[in-house]
């Protein structure tokens, strides 16, 4: 282990004094624990891994660690892209995967409570034979505590939203340790400030998550999934802002790019057009799915979509969404040996052609493998640059468009986050995007955390 102050020797000595086992200073676990999944960042391995079990373990573990003025780290499934889990200043990464519990489901108001290292697909499992699921899918099984925390979102927010609109209410522990209980069951209330919005997307750097009250949602009667193909990425946008604009209820809506597109059916050895193509999947009433996918069909071949290809089966539909769930898994198959720098934006509905089809140019020009994907039905879109490790010039080449894509975005009325947080990789935009509301943050969090313990170096500089 690398040497370390005192405090720090003595934060984990106390906290090996009562976890025992469940705290590792192995430099394999402390790497493993200080990286997400994207290459661009350097890992920052914290000083030690602590595993709890419970918000009362977590918030002994809080004490401790404040007591000593040793940073503190919270850890879901480590699927985050921009840097959030990593450990600048070294500390305690405190990793919540062992508080897998669903601690209740109230199946008559469409609501449960979790703790905070259940993953969605464990949750979706743990339902399937209550007629009720979690509908937030943002691609990789994340835990319900670190979507919480980026306010994360995923290919079904058009029409159910992301976890901003699907969280009621949390248990969270202060950097004081304080246990604090936020929002509640109730589906409306005007009682006080809003904590629980304060609290999802903050990143861990207010206070860590343990557990999460949940929206839950009837399984639809009838679901169907097709894909349609589009000769130009524009008459694949302009559907899709077409058929936002006429207010079809659709359930998902990904937009592909033509590379995008032929890595996935390559990766996943699926035998699907190549062109740009956009994914639907429509929930209801059986009558209610045949309207809606007559009504967006129209609208694809007025802008020239080809008719749709209907995934018949449950086995088809749950292969064609997976291959669009394994889009960064495909980009590493493009490149052998190559990082991927996922990136994402998210603009107004109708500045989205405008937006993607610039970046896309840009990308053209600058001759970089970099495909699209997007949750184009609410504005939100990524890009995955795919690099040659250690080849600067290419990412000072991919660093400008990206610079260039928020730029362009922030001008359009957007966010430079769509649902990946701010991490330390979007620190330096957060000025351009908020003005003089950063320093508003900045006096809330230093009023929750004077000693800047939670998370530093994420959202803010420090």
């Amino acid at each position: 282990m690398a040497t370390q102050s005192l405090p720090r020797e003595n934060a984990i000595s106390e906290l090996s004094s009562f976890l025992g086992e469940r705290l590792t200073t192995s430099i394999a676990v402390r790497e493993q624990h200080g990286n997400g999944e994207c290459g661009v960042y350097t890992p920052q391995p914290p000083d030690a891994v602590v595993f709890p079990c419970g918000t009362e373990e977590v918030s002994q573990i809080v004490r401790i660690c404040t007591d000593h003025g040793v940073p503190m780290i919270p850890y879901g499934t480590g699927t985050s892209v921009e840097g959030n889990v990593t450990a600048p200043h070294g500390g305690i990464c405190i990793d919540l995967s062992e508080m897998n519990e669903v601690v209740r489901v109230n199946e008559e108001d469409l609501d449960c409570t979790v703790q905070a290292g259940v993953t969605r697909k464990q949750l979706n499992q743990y339902l399937k034979d209550t007629g009720l699921f979690f509908p937030i899918d943002p691609g990789a099984d994340a835990s319900l505590g670190g979507m919480a925390a980026t306010r994360a979102s995923g290919t079904n927010a058009v029409r159910y939203g992301t976890l901003r609109e699907n969280v009621l209410g949390l248990t969270a522990v202060l950097p004081d340790g304080k246990i604090i209980k936020t929002g509640g069951r109730a589906r409306k209330s005007s009682a006080g400030y809003d904590l629980t919005r304060l609290l999802v997307g903050s990143e861990g750097t207010l206070g860590i998550i343990t557990e999460v009250t949940l929206r839950l949602y009837g399984i639809p009667e009838a679901i169907s999934a097709a894909m349609c193909s589009f000769p130009d990425l524009e008459s694949a946008v302009n559907t899709v802002i077409l058929t936002i604009q006429s207010g079809i209820p659709v359930a998902r809506m990904e937009l592909l790019d033509d590379v995008q597109m032929d890595a996935c059916m390559r990766y996943s050895k699926l035998d699907y057009s190549r062109d740009h193509t956009i994914l639907f999947e429509f929930h209801g009433t059986e009558r209610g799915v045949q309207e809606q996918a007559k009504m967006v069909g129209e609208i694809s071949r007025d802008l020239g979509g080809s008719d749709f290809r209907w995934a018949k089966t449950t086995e088809e539909r749950n292969a064609l969404w997976q291959s669009r769930h394994d889009v960064l898994y495909a980009c590493f198959a493009l490149r052998p040996g190559s990082m991927v720098w996922a990136t994402d934006v998210c603009v107004p509905i109708s500045r989205l052609a405008e937006c993607l089809l610039e970046t896309k140019r840009d990308i053209d020009e600058n001759g970089l493998l970099a495909p699209i994907v997007g949750h184009a039905g609410d504005g939100n879109f990524h890009v995955g640059f795919v690099l040659e490790p250690g080849n600067e010039e290419e990412l000072a080449m991919a660093k400008e468009v990206n610079d260039k894509m928020i730029e362009r975005t922030l001008g359009m009325g957007g966010t430079c986050t769509g649902e990946h947080g701010i991490g330390v990789g979007k620190i330096g935009y957060m000025e351009a995007e908020h003005g003089e509301s950063v320093e508003v943050m900045r006096m809330i969090k230093r009023s929750i955390d004077p000693q800047n313990l939670m998370n530093p170096g994420k959202i803010f500089a420090s």
